[in-house]
């Protein structure tokens, strides 16, 4: 194999699971938990545009995790670089005690990143991605190497599931339902529709009327594919049965997509960032 291989590399986890298109439901499942922690959703109400360009937010989220799993070591480093300076200029107001903190707070960060890499790994095994329980703690170890580039020192970072588990029981007190995890979670439920699809304007009632429940459908699995804990906080319920049918929707959808996929030329099957990668490895 030649070239750079970045960060992970394709002999890795995190290799393995992101393949996976239903870790763009994972990553849906992530901003519902991040919205939970005061703090940590006062730091992107306050400082972020995803209220007015929510679409562009997003894909620039998604190129930044893109890049840290398949980009070379300098594009890496020059993402999380950028990274760092935007966090390192951001402070806000903390809802409840109205204490002003910078965004790049260590315990921030740490929230962020686990409630992240948690709800990929999470949601892709309850889709049917088959990964070991070692397999499981390799991915969380791997993941430390990206929790550095945010900062953190990796010690300080939750490194297999048994961590992760003790972290959110530790992390439960101080979770909450605030006003702005409410507007976040009904603006991450009921999105902007965007007026134009590239260069073609879009007919609201016609094109995207299927689109929109379809979208509804999606982002109802990813509120029943939260920890049971954390569906209370947002005034739901805790049973078992929701988790079942949160399981048959996601193994649903990763059948659908896959079904999808495979109507598709091969070279449109893998993601972009993917692709370049093995390119630039010589294994394509």
């Amino acid at each position: 194999m030649n070239g750079d291989v970045g960060l992970f590399g394709p002999g890795s986890v995190t290799w393995k699971l992101h393949e996976e298109p239903i870790l763009t439901l994972g990553g849906l499942r992530s901003l519902y938990l991040q919205a939970l922690h005061p703090r940590a959703i006062a730091g992107v109400a306050q400082n972020s545009t995803f209220r007015t360009d929510p679409w562009g937010r997003f894909n620039r989220t998604s190129e930044y995790v893109g890049t840290v799993i398949y980009g070379s070591t300098a594009e890496v480093e020059a993402a999380a670089a950028r990274i760092r300076r935007l966090h390192s200029r951001m402070t806000a107001t903390d809802p409840l005690t109205g204490e002003r903190f910078r965004v790049d707070d260590p315990d921030l960060l740490r929230w962020v990143h686990v409630a992240e890499v948690e709800s990929f790994l999470s949601t892709a095994r309850r889709a049917g991605v088959k990964l070991t329980d070692d397999e499981v703690d390799t991915y969380y170890t791997e993941q430390l190497r990206a929790a550095a580039l945010v900062g953190l020192d990796p010690a300080t970072v939750p490194g297999t599931a048994a961590e992760v588990d003790a972290y959110y029981e530790a992390m439960r007190p101080e979770l909450a339902m605030t006003r702005e995890a409410a507007e976040t979670a009904l603006f991450l439920t009921v999105p902007p529709v965007p007026r134009n699809w590239g260069n073609t304007p879009l007919r609201l009632g016609l094109s995207l009327g299927p689109a929109r429940w379809a979208y509804f459908g999606v982002a109802g699995t990813a509120i029943a594919l939260l920890p049971p804990w954390a569906r209370k906080l947002y005034g739901g319920l805790g049973w078992t049965t929701t988790d079942r049918t949160a399981d048959l929707s996601a193994r649903g959808m990763r059948l659908l997509l896959a079904s999808l996929l495979a109507t598709l030329p091969r070279q449109y099957r893998v993601a972009p960032m993917r692709l370049a990668a093995l390119e630039r490895l010589g294994l394509t």
